[in-house]
């Protein structure tokens, strides 16, 4: 009967060491989330949409200088720990009479400037709908706006603003 009771001790020993190492990493899966650069910017609503799968495929390792920053959700991504914000599935503007630039055949609506000096920009008449945001301290939106047109350029593009001016 000794070996019964030793034997199960040593299975419940084994159990809350299996427990205490899951809990372990759990933490240091949450510590990585809090410490990454994307903490607090959600995902689009139609982050899932598989045109953001395509494009997700196709982020450029830099991108206006900045290295890109590893994020582990589905639409988004970040370069320079912050400095340009990727959030691909997000609701498509409808007609506006916000400001609105054409890169290389991409329009982009301006948006409201979060706070921190952001700006913030949605590609028009495209599905899914991509939303930049950059912040003061990037090398510029010009040239931003530039490498990220052409990662949304294949993106069908079904209508277009009415008086885009060209950058």
């Amino acid at each position: 009967m000794v070996e019964g009771v030793s034997g199960r001790a040593r299975r419940g020993r084994t159990a809350a060491a299996l427990v205490v190492a899951g809990l372990l990493a759990g933490a240091g899966l949450v510590a990585g989330e809090l410490d990454s650069p994307v903490f607090g910017l959600a995902q689009g609503p139609f982050a899932a949409d598989p045109g953001c799968g395509r494009l997700a495929d196709r982020y450029p390792d830099r991108l206006a200088g900045a290295t890109r920053d590893r994020v582990t959700f589905a639409g988004l991504a970040v370069w320079g720990h912050g400095a340009v914000e990727l959030r691909c599935g997000v609701n498509p503007p409808g007609p506006t009479t916000d400001a609105c630039v054409s890169v290389d055949g991409v329009d982009w609506v301006w948006r409201a400037s979060a706070a921190g000096g952001r700006k913030k920009l949605v590609t028009f008449g495209r599905s899914p709908a991509v939303e930049v945001s950059v912040s003061d301290s990037a090398a510029g939106l010009d040239v931003v706006l530039v490498d990220l047109s052409r990662l949304v350029g294949p993106i069908r593009q079904g209508a277009g603003c009415l008086s885009a001016a060209p950058l």
